[in-house]
């Protein structure tokens, strides 16, 4: 998913998806640790797809403080 994307999603849809990619990020955590993963590169996705979206919201959440200061 690429961050065009993140952006026109709702709070409410990236909140979500961000506790379904910590859950997967989890479950492949395990599963490297118990067996041998199919593609081990989906681990830096996950990563790198949960900063995207805290990176958003992050933006999201001092976006109106920015604008009241000016």
């Amino acid at each position: 998913m690429k961050a065009t994307e993140l952006r026109e999603m709702s709070d409410e849809q990236l909140a979500l998806t961000l506790h379904d990619c910590c859950d997967r990020l989890f479950r492949l955590r395990l599963q490297s640790q118990t067996e041998r993963l199919d593609a081990p590169s989906e681990l830096r996705k996950n990563r790198r797809l949960i900063a995207r979206i805290k990176t958003i919201q992050t933006e999201r959440s001092k976006q109106p403080v920015a604008e009241s200061a000016s």
